[in-house]
This record gives structure tokens, sequence and C-alpha cells, in this order.
């Protein structure tokens, strides 16, 4: 943490997404190991359930798989989804952010970088069983240095 982010631009499902076209306000990666996967659908599903809540946290929010943005395009509208989701398909995104593993591909975990570019919340979960929920990133952003 306090180190810059990586800066990318891969695809999503709202257009092509780059990190540093969002300085100036707080950004939150969301990286996940797969569409259409029990964890990861419980997660999503749960930041649509909160969907108020999740727009009062003042960030740009995205989730990062390995998936194409097809398969991210069917995963958002069998849930009803409202958390963009970027394709990194390569893993390269997640390579360059220490956070890909044997078998699963991409760990889950959470990034939060401020509006200047930098590393200030890092969560890695080990097994991926549980998620940073909207009140964990509400806690996470609130804790963010004053611009």
């Amino acid at each position: 943490m306090g180190d810059p982010a990586p800066d990318f631009e891969i695809p999503g499902t709202e257009g092509p997404f780059r990190l540093s076209k969002h300085r100036g306000s707080p950004v939150v990666l969301l990286f996940y190991p797969g569409d259409e996967t029990p964890v990861c659908t419980k997660q999503f599903c749960s930041y649509r359930d909160r969907a108020d809540d999740m727009a009062e946290l003042d960030a740009v929010v995205v989730g990062i798989s390995h998936q194409d943005v097809d398969s991210h395009d069917a995963f958002i509208a069998h849930h009803g989804l409202t958390v963009p989701l970027l394709a990194d398909v390569d893993k390269a995104v997640a390579k360059r952010y220490g956070v890909t593993a044997p078998v699963i591909g991409t760990r889950r975990a959470t990034f939060v970088v401020d509006g200047e570019g930098i590393v200030r919340h890092r969560h890695v979960h080990t097994l991926g069983l549980n998620f940073q929920d909207v009140d964990d990133l509400r806690a996470a952003l609130a804790s963010l240095p004053a611009a």
C-alpha cells in the first residue's frame, strides 16, 4: 500500500476502461475468480441488492476477472448486476496487481486507489470463500487521506 497503482486499459461491459482516466476520484478494483461461480455471484448480487449504498460510495467501482466481455454481459444480464465488469482475458492486470494463483487464475481481492492513483487499501482473500461487502468498501474509502 502507498505505491502507485499499475495503470491498465482493458475492455469492459461499459466500453474500454483505463485506470488513469479516473484520476481525481477513488477507484475500487474488485478482482474475482469467475462469472457464474457461487461466491462471485453472491458477491456481485450483494452489490446489486444494495445499489443505493453502492451509489453513495462516491467512487468508481469495477469488477475484474479473466472472462471475456460476452461472458460478463451474460453474467450481468442473468443476475441484473449493477457493477461494470472488465475483461482481463490474459490475466495481465491480475499479474500486475499480484493476485493470480494456480488453478483459480485470479484471486478474490479488493484494491482501493485514491484520486492521485495511489493504492490505499489492499485485501487479498486467501481462499476466496468470502468477499468485502458494501460496508467493508465504505470503511476502506472512509480511511482515504483527505485530498
